[in-house]
């Protein structure tokens, strides 16, 4: 090898380390999981300048491919695409879980065209790489055609796959943070919303509606003769339908509302932007709801079940997180120690 070479494959050795050791630092500095990412495609934009370069995520649930990140030519067109896994060059590789390197996509029969039809570009030359986790591919890193040179080359899929064990870390650890997160949030039981987090988000709720001028409302609710359901069907049972009632709270409110165990058989829901007048739809909903279903037909032990409801709307009845906790759960009292099985609104009693 000449001098002049071996300098120019030292220059390339350094730059590769440096690659590694920037990525290296910023997965182990940070757990945002976008800086990490931001890092690893301005490596891969530096090192190995493809034209356009994509990052596509598996949505476990659909089986399908989308681009998470999308840098280059026509990557704007791609946000709302979807590939199922295998299709085309990055949908191989996920379902194959194996690099590829394509010269000329011409010629190979796995390059779908219709992505050069809506990025508006022509696609000469791949490289795509899986990122594999622990159990599964996540999803594949793609680059497509070099800038100054005819193709990719097998240095550069080992260059992505270090590349993409990388990324398959900081994927991981994105996940464990939040599913932590989301045990530290969420009651075991009924999977809603635990008591800890309602303070948060009642209190981030008072200042987005002190901010912009909004009425929210806060409802109690607490089932009637619980107990009886523990004393006479045992605790298992008492569990169960916890989470029964839960799932018909949370499956009757809109995707901006919050449902909260509060403890016991105490729950708690939020409303945002709603009066007390539109929240007391929502309750006579869900009451109804409760009265007119029996739980546990099949098994033959046909409960029904019935609860006590209290309404507090900010900023009428509270300025505060503790006083629109205090007057819901003052309704809500008024009506388990009068008639059960109703409603009543803070400061004017009972409204069925």
């Amino acid at each position: 090898m000449e001098p002049r070479e071996e300098i120019a494959e030292l220059r390339h050795q350094v730059e590769r380390l440096s690659l590694f050791h920037e990525v290296g630092k910023a997965l182990f500095s940070t757990l945002d999981l976008q800086k990490i990412l931001q890092t690893i495609m301005e490596k891969i934009s530096d090192l190995l300048q493809p034209d356009t370069w994509s990052l596509l995520m598996l949505d476990e649930k659909t089986h399908e491919l989308y681009f998470e990140i999308a840098i280059g030519a026509g990557a704007e067109r791609l946000k709302d695409v979807r590939l199922k896994v295998g299709e085309g060059i990055a949908g191989w590789v996920a379902a194959h879980a194996e690099p590829v390197l394509i010269e000329d996509v011409s010629k190979d029969p796995r390059f779908n065209p219709k992505f050069d039809e809506i990025t508006q570009t022509n696609t000469r030359s791949i490289v795509c790489v899986p990122i594999k986790g622990r159990e599964q591919v996540l999803g594949v890193i793609e680059l497509v055609n070099c800038l100054g040179k005819e193709s990719f080359t097998r240095d550069d899929i080992t260059i992505l796959k270090s590349l993409a064990d990388y990324t398959a870390i900081a994927l991981e650890n994105a996940r464990y943070v939040q599913v932590i997160r989301e045990l530290t949030i969420t009651d075991d039981c009924t999977a809603l919303y635990n008591a800890r987090h309602l303070n948060f988000v009642l209190d981030a709720e008072i200042y987005r509606s002190n901010r912009y001028g909004y009425e929210f409302s806060v409802i109690f609710l607490d089932l009637d003769h619980f107990k009886q359901v523990n004393d006479v069907y045992g605790h298992l049972v008492g569990s169960k339908l916890l989470w029964l009632i839960g799932d018909v709270i949370k499956n009757n409110l809109r995707m901006i509302d919050y449902a909260f165990r509060y403890g016991g058989d105490e729950f708690v829901i939020l409303l945002p932007q709603t009066s007390r007048e539109n929240a007391l739809l929502v309750v006579r909903r869900i009451k109804d709801l409760l009265t007119s279903r029996v739980f546990f037909a099949e098994e033959g032990l046909n409960i029904k079940v019935t609860a006590s409801f209290g309404l507090a709307g900010f900023p009428m009845d509270g300025r505060t997180r503790k006083e629109l906790l205090r007057m819901a759960d003052e309704a809500m009292y008024l009506v388990k120690n009068s008639t059960r099985n109703n409603i009543a609104l803070a400061g004017e009693g009972i409204r069925a």
